[in-house]
């Protein structure tokens, strides 16, 4: 084991005390969640249907601030969703950070759209808009109503920033480049519930924002997503066409548009209403977790704990150090040691243009994301290791 890798796990062992393996992030049932699952099983509203639908986007627009809230299967369908309703269409490129999760670029292209590549902020690891106002300067011009990209032809048709990790992105700076150009602006705020910049929520700041409740996020509903808008048409639309585009009679099947079945159901969001009335308890207890990591790096010269940017609150989903090494081996073989020693340690995600289905996107140059990406391995952060 490498110097670095025993400090690390010495870090660990110091902020996790105990016997067993720490996960990167589990789910935590501890309150209404079995009483609301059997209610909906008892009377049967299990499905698309069903009051816990409409109370669950009830209360998520009511913490984020957001006018609406429509509840979807997924993460991903809320994007590709939210990303259609931009505007966005078949052979147009839309900008993202090259360090996202792949959900990202996914749903980008179930647009027919085409990913367009961006640099990285290095301390919040958020898109950074200095870098992005740089690299449109050089690559975009007037095109009709709009811009493109000289070297593509294509038109630049939306932004979508993605806040890394639960740490939120510069939005104000980034919506001051995005409107320079025309370009409408939907969050991927699927890691970020629960975090704030300036008080604002995220996932609030553009057009709309798009949340995840995948098992692995603070509130889980199992699987499940959402779409933020203080648009009340684009909200309308949203459910529209979440829900098979279908128009309302007591009998006919009547549908006016190609549309999609991605409405969440009712068992999926009574678990998320229960999770909802604990997330204040859980965001508390996960602070309290990197406040310990935080202070247990300071002391650590090798080591810089991933910050919350400035005039933020993160959510710290998922708790990150950066180290000091040159490659992604040299990466692998710190977090190789601290899964042996029982944390369930990963790397950020690989860049999207490393990937196969992206290699040939447009992109900007990526000196931070590549660096992050050889640099940051994110931590145990579960609220149920913090207990009251």
């Amino acid at each position: 084991m490498s110097v670095v890798a025993n400090r690390l796990v010495q870090v660990l062992g110091a902020v996790l005390p105990g016997d067993g393996p720490k996960a990167l992030h589990e789910p935590e049932f501890a309150g209404n969640e079995w009483a609301y699952t059997k209610e909906c099983i008892d009377s049967g509203w299990v499905s698309s249907a069903g009051k816990f639908v409409e109370e669950f986007e009830a209360r998520l627009a009511q913490y984020t601030g957001a006018r609406w809230a429509v509840a979807v299967v997924n993460g991903t369908a809320a994007l590709h969703i939210a990303i259609s309703l931009a505007g966005v269409r078949r052979d147009e490129e839309v900008l993202i950070p090259a360090l996202t999760f792949v959900a990202t670029a996914n749903a980008v292209a179930h647009c027919g759209a085409s990913p367009h590549f961006l640099d990285s902020e290095p301390s919040a690891l958020g898109l950074d808009p200095a870098a992005l106002h740089e690299h449109l300067a050089r690559i975009a011009e007037r095109s009709g109503g709009g811009w493109r990209n000289r070297l593509t032809g294509r038109r630049l048709a939306a932004i979508v920033p993605m806040h890394a990790l639960g740490h939120p992105v510069d939005m104000p700076s980034l919506l001051e480049v995005a409107g320079r150009y025309q370009l409408p602006v939907i969050e991927d705020a699927a890691e970020s519930l629960g975090s704030t910049l300036g008080g604002r929520h995220t996932g609030t700041f553009g057009l709309a924002g798009t949340l995840s409740f995948n098992g692995n996020k603070i509130v889980t509903t199992g699987g499940g997503g959402a779409i933020l808008t203080n648009d009340a048409e684009f909200a309308r639309h949203a459910r529209h066409l979440t829900t098979t585009a279908k128009l309302p009679h007591a009998w006919r099947f009547l549908h006016d548009e190609v549309a999609y079945n991605y409405r969440l159901p009712n068992l999926n969001a009574a678990l998320g209403c229960a999770q909802l009335e604990r997330l204040p308890d859980m965001l508390a207890r996960k602070r309290r977790l990197a406040a310990a990591y935080r202070n247990r790096l300071a002391a650590e010269p090798a080591m810089q704990f991933v910050d919350e940017p400035p005039e933020s609150a993160s959510n710290f989903w998922l708790n990150a150090v950066r180290l000091e090494v040159d490659d992604v081996e040299g990466r692998d073989d710190i977090i190789g040691a601290l899964v042996a020693a029982g944390y369930h340690c990963r790397p950020l995600w690989t860049l999207m243009h490393r990937l196969p289905m992206f290699q040939g996107c447009a992109r900007a140059p990526l000196p931070v994301a590549e660096k992050l990406e050889k640099t940051v391995i994110k931590l145990p952060s579960s609220a149920k290791l913090v207990q009251n």
